[in-house]
């Protein structure tokens, strides 16, 4: 029987990503159609908007096995929706105070803007957000007190 590889031993985290339909969700495309070359880790989830993006849907990716959450839209001043965009980088600003609260750590969170055009920047901040959840480690349960919110 063959060993596993150190290397296949390493940890590997899911990342659930809410990619906004009308920008990073293109990126994300265009960097497949190039073939630009990141990790595997996250698991995408379309959204209209990232305005739309309710903070119970990242606890509850974190209840469901996620080890870090990555939120990105279109860039300020070009969101289809008008300002959805503003929105939740308003909101989200506020909630990290929270989400540090309820046992999150701040490098399991990451928020971007991503143009369908910047498969580059996309493949990038793959790299760079799975790196920060990696370097954190496994995440821990969600407490109780989380699982009453959701």
């Amino acid at each position: 029987m063959n060993e596993p590889a150190a290397a296949d031993m390493e940890f590997q985290p899911k990342i659930a990503a809410f990619l906004c339909n009308w920008c990073t969700y293109g990126g994300a495309d265009l960097a497949g159609v190039s073939r630009l070359q990141y990790p595997p880790n996250i698991r995408v989830i379309r959204i209209p908007c990232t305005g739309r993006m309710s903070p119970k849907f990242i606890l509850h990716a974190f209840r469901a096995g996620s080890d870090g959450v990555w939120v990105s839209g279109c860039h300020p001043g070009d969101c289809h929706y008008i300002a959805g965009n503003m929105y939740a980088r308003r909101r989200f600003a506020l909630l990290n105070n929270f989400f540090e609260y309820m046992g999150i750590e701040p490098g399991r969170i990451h928020f971007s803007w991503i143009s369908s055009a910047e498969a580059e920047k996309f493949q990038r901040t793959v790299i760079r957000v799975t790196e920060s959840v990696k370097a954190l480690g496994p995440a821990k349960h969600m407490t109780k007190c989380s699982a009453e919110i959701i």
